[in-house]
């Protein structure tokens, strides 16, 4: 078992995240020396306050430095081993981790992959160390540290060199797979002839102490890149401290399983230069942090012959789609590679180096800094903060930081500092990826609705009968009255979701007792504190909706064939742009595959029908890519009274996970055309697990059954159309936004949710790799439910049909039960009015009768055992001093509201929280003359500053910064225009009737920086 195993049992490393200090030395003329070593652990010490450490006051979580291979220092040990004829770039370093009790095995499996490749091996060398100064965590993990010494052999250049190194070291670590050791227990730091690690478990402080080499005169580099690691919700180790083999990252990325299994689902087609997808295996790492995935894929692309900052322009581009001053042949660069690869997202300041070239490059948004400076004896010396390396300020000639999605390079051969823009244009302009995009790149036109005035003229104001087939069609894909009344209407009508009070009481759709989509077992994850969410509202411009769909090939092998794809707008589709995308044929033809399937003969449902559709459905996708299909289009339209539908989610996950494990997923996009989408969560869970499009069709027709009617005059069907594709956009962009993710294109298949009350076995076959705590319902009880459905619409189709109104966002009698519903209020009104024991007590049992709507319902409370005497416990008076009433804003809240609750907590000594909406100033006076305090003790500062000012802060007893939303994480607060009444505008210093919206992050407290 692991360290990090025995720690914590629920541990996976697949959640592996970092965000750290990262720092950069460079000669620019390339110039090896001692000083540019030392400059570099100086710097890493100097980030040491960004960083963690362990509980022992010794143990860090991780410190490492990269270098040029220092030839000098290994000089003795070349003329030991016979081979003092060896120069710069002749000799490659492997250094590695091997596990204390089978080193002798893992030394085996490096030489035997070194001579499979025709590497000669010349030794290897123990590295000198210091245990000693380690902490307790440190030591008790604490590897073998060897470095196995490679000659290059003679005829081969060093660029097949490095290669040839990499693609030993693959095999070493599948030699190492199959012995059963994982990457905490044999593995490679490093294995180059350009760059050797020096990494550890480790304080800044003792990584020279530590390594013996550090401290070696002869230790010499023109380039030195250091990292101090602090990984967030995570378990530090020797393994994941960084630098890795090009890249040092301070920052999380947030599309990291999408991106892994992207990778995985283009490894079968991988060739590096007649090494096929064996050779190259594991493409990504599984085991490791987000990070190393990262760095695993830049050294693919390396070694598949593009430099470092041109895989970064490619894995983390920069915000380009809306920009109106790039080159003509930056902004093809930047297409061409969308199609080719998706965005690694998320905050990243990137330093990187391959031992000639180093530099460092930002997220698209700039969510880490990076500041530079170049002296005057010709050295770039960057780092997460200002005075990381400590330079006389006399001797810089210039200084600056990267902005977002900016990069910086050094050429030590060239002796160049080449900036962003000049970096960027040369690298674009390598390839003709304009004239590549011009032949192959096919355009779906953005959706326009034309002009329909007669059809709006002919119809006159009013309800209209609903159609029968329509409100059967509605009925079979869950569609309920509310769901068409307060979520299609509203955002047909209007062009934006509706605005609803906070919070969802109804039971978890494992616990309801009502069929629910199966997209209800989902819930959405969200960025927190290191990891910030985006303001979609205000930060729109780094933010995109298109996405490229057709058939990808091999990776490593760019061309014009790569440009053959179609560009699609929009994830959110209409009808006649999936028409368009069916016309193109040829090397882009779709095929359409049915996920409806024949109703059952016997209404006792275990599962099997279901699951014999979902194979049909499987089978026909593969084979289908097999036979040279670049798009998939899954479809529900068949739906009528005889067949049923496969919920589109479990289609498109079962398709997506089998055609990955099938190695086609490269050879095909899956486009939707489903009726179960009505709201931005169905369309989100479908782009989350595989799908580059949906056109929600059954949506689109009820918002044309407006066309006309009662409040909606003058708009047309077209128009209606537009309102709700812009609706189902601004709220996916929300959804992307939460996550910290700024492209459709990221958020495609990296599966950001989890389920709650999803059988394994669901989970295994369709969400493979969703976190699934609480298993639940399984294939018989998703057919039960979706057939159930099915049967309730067809048999009641007629005039008079009607969807049913089962209560899930407003309480009905007979409908869904709300944990706050109107019996269980009035009961504890009434108790607490007539402040009656009994009442109470009848409001009890409404409560513990009450149906299960939470996890938390399903819990046992633990007998404590014996009663204690009350003398013996604290007072009441000091207990309830403790309790804290949670922050709601005035405005949430009605100002007696407000009042009645600061009152009450400050006259049992309690504290109240004042929310984000500010305190009318004349309470404070008020307080001043007594009896009671109507303000709250503990004052919130939040995004939208609202309400806050000298006097506000002066009179707080505890101030509450929010860095980010609690209540509606990712999303920020939104108090509706109605509520801003002239009173609450005062307050909050706004206009009275202006909605006012909280950002969903605070823009100047963005994250741990």
């Amino acid at each position: 078992m692991s360290h990090a195993s025995r720690l914590a049992p629920l541990y996976d490393p697949a959640y592996e995240h970092d965000s750290c200090g990262v720092g950069l030395v460079v000669d620019i003329a390339g110039r090896p020396s001692r000083s540019i070593v030392e400059r570099a652990l100086s710097g890493v010490v100097n980030l040491t306050h960004r960083g963690g450490i362990g509980a022992d006051a010794r143990t860090g979580d991780g410190a490492g430095l990269l270098t040029q291979v220092p030839i000098a220092l290994f000089r003795p040990d070349l003329d030991r081993l016979g081979r003092p004829d060896l120069e710069p770039g002749d000799l490659g370093v492997a250094m590695v981790f091997l596990p204390p009790v089978r080193a002798a095995c893992a030394r085996g499996w490096l030489e035997a992959a070194m001579k499979e490749r025709g590497l000669p091996v010349l030794g290897w060398r123990v590295v000198p160390t210091e245990p000693e100064v380690l902490g307790e965590v440190a030591r008790s993990t604490l590897p073998e540290i060897a470095q196995l010494l490679i000659a290059r052999p003679t005829g081969m250049d060093g660029v097949r060199f490095e290669r040839e190194l990499f693609l030993a070291r693959r095999g070493a670590e599948r030699r190492a797979a199959e012995a059963g050791a994982g990457e905490g227990d044999f593995f490679v730091v490093s294995c180059s002839a350009r760059t050797l690690i020096y990494k550890g478990f480790c304080l800044p402080k003792d990584l020279a102490a530590f390594y013996d080499d550090l401290r070696n005169p002869a230790y010499q580099s023109a380039i030195a890149l250091f990292h101090q690691r602090y990984s967030t919700n995570t378990l530090p180790t020797w393994a994941m401290a960084q630098p890795f083999r090009y890249l040092a990252h301070n920052g999380e990325i947030n599309t990291v399983g999408g991106n892994r299994r992207w990778m995985d689902a283009r490894a079968p087609l991988l060739d590096l230069l007649g090494e096929g997808p064996e050779s190259l295996a594991p493409v990504v790492s599984w085991g490791g942090s987000d990070s190393l995935s990262l760095d695993n894929v830049v050294e693919l692309l390396v070694h598949g012959g593009r430099s470092v900052p041109h895989a970064l322009m490619m894995l983390v581009p920069e915000a380009w789609e809306d920009r109106t001053d790039m080159t003509e042949a930056r902004r093809a660069f930047a297409a061409y590679h969308a199609g080719l690869v998706e965005p690694w997202d998320g905050p990243a300041a990137l330093g990187f180096s391959d031992g000639v070239m180093a530099g460092a490059t930002l997220d698209r948004n700039g969510l880490r800094p990076l500041r530079y400076a170049i002296t005057r004896d010709g050295l770039l010396i960057a780092g997460s903060e200002a005075g990381t390396v400590e330079v006389d300020p006399g001797e810089i000639v210039e200084k600056g930081r990267l902005g977002p999605g900016q990069m910086i390079l050094v050429d030590t051969r060239r002796g160049l500092v080449l900036r962003n823009d000049d970096l960027k244009n040369e690298i674009a302009a390598a390839s003709p990826y304009g004239e590549w995009l011009e032949a192959g790149r096919v355009e779906i036109g953005p959706f326009a609705p034309e002009p329909r005035p007669s059809l709006v003229a002919e119809m006159a104001p009013g309800r209209r009968a609903p159609d029968p087939a329509a409100v059967a069609r509605q009925r079979a894909f869950g569609y309920t009255a509310e769901e068409l009344r307060l979520v299609v209407q509203p955002m047909a009508g209007e062009g934006k979701e509706p605005t609803w009070s906070m919070g969802d009481d109804a039971p978890l759709a494992v616990l309801s007792e009502k069929p629910r989509p199966l997209h209800a077992y989902f819930r959405q994850r969200f960025a927190q504190v290191t990891n910030p969410a985006i303001d979609s509202l205000r930060e729109r411009s780094v933010m995109a909706l298109d996405a490229v769909v057709g058939r990808r090939g091999n990776l490593l092998d760019p061309g014009p064939a790569v440009a053959r794809l179609a560009h699609l707008p929009s994830v959110a589709l209409t009808p006649h742009q999936l028409a368009q995308l069916e016309a193109i044929g040829g090397d882009l033809r779709t095929a359409r595959i049915s996920v409806c399937f024949g109703l059952p003969s016997t209404e006792a449902t275990t599962g099997s029908a279901l699951i014999a559709a979902l194979d049909r459905v499987v089978a026909e996708a593969e084979a289908a890519v097999r036979d040279g299909v670049a798009v998939l289009v899954l479809s529900d339209k068949d739906v009528d009274a005889d067949h049923a539908a496969v919920p589109m989610l479990l289609a498109v996950g079962a398709v997506h996970h089998a055609l990955i494990g099938q190695g086609l997923r490269s050879l095909a996009d899956i486009v939707v055309e489903s009726g179960e989408v009505n709201d931005v969560h169905a369309f989100a869970c479908l782009i989350g697990y595989g799908a580059s499009a949906v056109v929600p069709y059954v949506a689109l027709e009820a918002a044309s059954a407006l066309a006309g009617t009662r409040g909606h005059e003058g708009l047309g069907e077209g128009d209606l159309h537009l309102n709700y594709l812009r609706a189902l956009e601004k709220g996916f962009l929300k959804v992307v936004a939460k996550m910290g993710i700024s492209t459709a294109m990221g958020y495609r298949g990296a599966q950001i949710f989890e389920t709650i009350g999803l059988a394994p076995d669901v989970v295994g076959r369709a969400f493979v790799g969703t976190p699934a705590r609480l298993a639940g319902i399984g294939f018989a009880e998703i057919e039960t439910d979706l057939l159930q459905r099915h049967r309730d619409a067809y048999a009641e189709s007629s005039p008079a049909a009607k969807l049913p109104d089962l209560g899930f966002v407003r309480y009905r009698k007979e409908g869904e039960p709300h944990a706050y519903e109107p019996p269980l209020v009035k009961a504890l009104q009434a108790a607490v009015t007539a402040g009656d024991r009994d009442l109470y007590a009848t409001y009890r049992r409404h409560v513990a009768d009450h149906p299960l709507t939470a996890v938390r319902d399903l819990l046992e409370i633990k007998p404590l055992g014996e009663p204690v005497e009350l003398a013996e416990v604290e007072s009441v008076e000091t207990i309830v001093a403790r309790f804290v009433v949670t922050a709601m804003s005035l405005g949430a809240l009605s100002p007696e509201a407000y009042r009645t609750l600061a009152t009450a907590m400050n006259r049992i000594g309690a504290r109240s929280n004042s929310g984000e909406g500010g305190e009318d100033p004349a309470w404070y006076d008020e307080a001043r003359r007594g009896p009671d305090v109507p303000h709250s003790k503990v004052k919130q500062v939040a995004s939208g500053r609202f309400g806050v000012n000298a006097r506000y802060l002066a009179e707080a007893e505890e101030l509450e910064i929010k860095i980010a939303q609690g209540s509606k994480p990712g999303e920020g607060g939104q108090l509706p225009g109605h509520k801003v009444t002239a009173f609450i505008a005062r307050v909050r210093h706004a206009v009275p009737g202006l909605p006012l919206i909280s950002p969903p992050p605070h823009h100047d407290i963005y994250s741990i920086e």
